[in-house]
């Protein structure tokens, strides 16, 4: 029980209120006295504990004695006042239940919160703050280990150091998320009854899209196909090859069972937040992915226990700072299929990524009369920096074209890729449409003419299967925050002879063996490329969330995001005036469109008021959306943490607008 200096002020001694003959605001008054007999009577079955002074009576708030109807006694005050914080705090009721699937607060399932009464929080407030488990105590040291091991000498030990994990990865939540059980999504049976037009079996318990059942809504087509691009069904379609895309999907089996989406939401601290006063649903996904609790832990405790610059130093600090960033290094390599952690650097994100291939690899090797491929679908992050070195060449920067589902014309590729090309950079995902690239394709013509590909991963590490290798790509760019880690980190993935003949293309600190002033030796990659303090802590978060993705199972992740997409193209074609941009057959989790009578930022308004993020604008993408005759779209973009649910919300708001006005 807090302690607390003993007053008069009935109010500060309980927080009864404010007068002594009553209690304000209680109709009729409550006599103070009633309330400190009914307090002796009820304290006096406690237990008694030991009052300041060495007063043991068992009452509260320095109430030392309740002698009769109409005695307070109070201790002797002590010589210095106590501040109880606890008792004086104000109690703040917890915020409405969540309406989708999401809990107000998360559940600790190691059963107890984190916090104790002795931190002086409110328990009302207390109680309705998530309870997040605290990081886990170092490891012991393996028996076969010295009591005191060395910190590492070396500076590519990673997590192979003598030195034992006194700063363990933060594990995600004890929760079983890959416990085989519904998604609730439409199976393949129910999907194929929704797109015959046929009304789904109420005992289905497959939810439907809220647009579909709404009154009025047009009835639907009584067959699908590819050439009408309305959905994207890999069952259904034909994939940009010809092939039958149900021979092919887009989603490959997983090793994982299927996950629980609601246990994963709980993961994510963010999905709790309240926009206008409504649950959020975050469907920006393509612009940035919100973080797992697993993520912050981990930079936290990076802060808190293995903060120091790297590589240069004896002290402890530099040694768990340096196998901390090491290895997230090396959990990039085994991520994206590299052949070693050699092969990837360090960067901001994927602009910064490209703008160092250009400015190095490029101009070292792009010159007067030589020509750089990239697609229609590009962001502009993989068309200005090849406009600059172009500019500064005299190379010419030639455009494949997409047809008008949105996907990349293969035989107008191989017209354009011929042996005047350099470097072939195409995105694998596109971040304005949607649209999957036959990127492998797109690979062996580079190659096949003595040229590199580049592949932008920005917008594909978050949706299926990357190996490097198997692509034969020459560069492979992502940015961290694209995939549930942390903002001002990415990677740039090289053949490892390609990066031992590139220039660095800053200077400093870190990328050098020697200086002197007339000449300088610099470090082999990647540290070579690694000029300066880099963002050491965000590297280790990045690391995280590909544990994290790694522990869901990508495949797992691929094919919820699949079926909900789906379910999204749906729900969204069943509204009067909607034009979906972008259709191509395979797609992965962008649903761009516009609405007839609105603008885009009307309607982005109006599902904000409805707690919903979508992102509006032209995406850095003004290029794709041009071909389409559209400067700006709505485009939600999904995650594997959005239900069916969060779908029906969106679809509602925009089937309201757009029968407003009928």
């Amino acid at each position: 029980m807090t302690t607390q200096t003993p007053t008069s002020n009935p109010a500060e001694a309980g927080g009864l209120g404010g007068v002594g003959s009553g209690v304000s605001g209680l109709t009729p008054p409550i006599d103070i006295v009633d309330i400190a007999k009914l307090a002796g009577e009820f304290f006096s079955a406690l237990p008694t504990t030991a009052a300041p002074g060495g007063v043991s009576n068992g009452l509260p708030l320095g109430l030392s004695h309740i002698g009769g109807p109409s005695q307070l006694v109070t201790p002797p005050q002590p010589p210095e006042p106590v501040l109880a914080l606890g008792a004086r705090g104000p109690s703040l009721a917890p915020a409405s239940a969540a309406q989708t699937g999401v809990p107000d607060k998360f559940a600790d399932t190691a059963g107890a919160s984190s916090r104790s009464p002795g931190q002086a929080v409110p328990e009302a407030y207390a109680a309705s703050l998530p309870s997040i488990d605290a990081p886990q105590a170092p490891v012991q040291t393996p028996a076969h280990l010295p009591a005191n091991p060395p910190s590492s000498p070396y500076y590519f030990l990673g997590e192979q150091s003598a030195y034992p994990k006194t700063a363990p990865e933060v594990n995600v939540p004890r929760e079983d998320r890959v416990t085989a059980r519904s998604f609730g999504l439409p199976g393949e049976d129910e999907l194929r009854v929704l797109l015959g037009g046929a009304p789904s079996s109420p005992d289905a318990g497959a939810p439907q899209a809220a647009a579909q059942t709404r009154p009025g809504a047009p009835a639907q087509p009584s067959q699908a196909s590819s050439k009408d691009g309305w959905f994207y069904f890999t069952d259904l379609t034909r994939g940009h090859n010809g092939q039958e895309a149900g021979k092919a999907p887009l989603a490959q089996p997983s090793g994982h069972p299927p996950f629980d989406v609601n246990a994963v939401r709980r993961d994510f601290p963010i999905l709790q937040e309240r926009v206008n006063g409504k649950q959020l649903v975050w469907f920006d996904n393509a612009a940035t992915t919100h973080k797992p609790q697993a993520v912050i832990d981990r930079i936290s405790y990076f802060y808190a226990h293995e903060n120091s610059n790297i590589h240069r130093a004896a002290h402890e600090l530099a040694a768990r700072a340096t196998d901390a960033y090491e290895g997230a290094r090396n959990k990039v390599a085994r991520f994206i299929g590299a052949g070693s952690s050699e092969e990837i650097i360090f960067v901001r994100g994927t602009t910064e990524a490209i703008n160092l291939i250009a400015k190095t690899w490029g101009v070292q090797n792009v010159h007067e009369g030589d020509e750089i491929v990239v697609s229609n679908l590009e962001h502009h992050a993989n068309i200005v920096p090849w406009q600059q070195l172009a500019a500064q060449t005299g190379a010419k920067l030639r455009v494949i074209p997409v047809d008008d589902s949105g996907q990349i014309l293969l035989d107008e590729a191989r017209k354009i890729i011929t042996d005047k090309v350099k470097i072939v950079a195409v995105t694998q995902v596109s971040n304005a449409l949607g649209t999957v690239t036959p990127i492998k394709e797109l690979v062996a013509m580079a190659h096949s003419v003595g040229a590199k590909a580049l592949v932008d991963g920005a917008q594909s590490v978050s949706h299926m299967r990357v190996n490097v290798q198997a692509l034969d790509a020459d560069f492979f760019v992502f940015s961290g925050h694209k995939i549930f880690g942390p903002t001002g980190i990415g990677a740039v993935y090289a053949k490892r002879d390609i990066l031992e003949h590139m220039p660095p293309w800053q200077g400093g600190g870190n990328m050098i063996a020697d200086v002197t002033f007339e000449r300088t030796v610099y470090q082999p990659p990647p540290n070579r490329f690694e000029a300066g303090t880099g963002n050491i802590a965000d590297a280790v978060g990045l690391g995280a969330a590909l544990d994290y993705v790694d522990r869901i199972g990508i495949e797992n992740i691929g094919r919820y995001e699949h079926d909900l997409l789906e379910y999204a193209t749906h729900g969204l074609k069943t509204i009067p005036g909607i034009r979906l941009i972008g259709t191509a057959a395979d797609k992965a989790s962008v649903a761009s469109f516009v609405l007839k009578g609105y603008t885009t930022e009307e309607v982005g308004k109006a599902l904000n008021r409805e707690g919903i993020a979508v992102r509006t604008g032209h995406h850095c993408a003004q290029p794709i959306l041009r071909r389409f005759g559209v400067e700006t779209t709505v485009r939600p973009s999904l995650a594997f943490y959005n239900t069916c649910e969060e779908v029906d919300r969106m679809v509602s708001v925009v089937y309201r607008l757009a029968t407003a006005n009928r």
